[in-house]
């Protein structure tokens, strides 16, 4: 379902727009400056060695963890909206 529903939102060429929402929303929320913050901690805190996969692991949770679920729920709303509309326009 997920990669079907993603081959339709590139085929749509709607993928690029949401991706773009997601963005700004992040920037808006100030999510992308608290994901700034756990990086500079976690280098603080391991040193300057930490790897890029050791940063990535432990970075990932805690930022899907602080997305606002207000723009979980719009992303997901604008998703199911394209999806329905690419439906209807396949039906004609």
């Amino acid at each position: 379902m997920k990669a079907a529903s993603h081959q339709r939102l590139v085929m749509v060429g709607d993928r690029d727009g949401l991706k773009e929402l997601l963005r700004r929303r992040l920037v808006e929320c100030g999510w992308r400056d608290q994901v700034k913050i756990i990086c500079k901690e976690l280098i603080k805190e391991k040193g300057h060695d930490v790897t890029y996969d050791a940063m990535l692991s432990t970075v990932t949770t805690r930022a899907r963890s602080l997305v606002p679920d207000s723009v979980k729920k719009e992303l997901l709303q604008k998703i199911k909206s394209q999806l329905l509309a690419q439906e209807e326009k396949l039906k004609m």
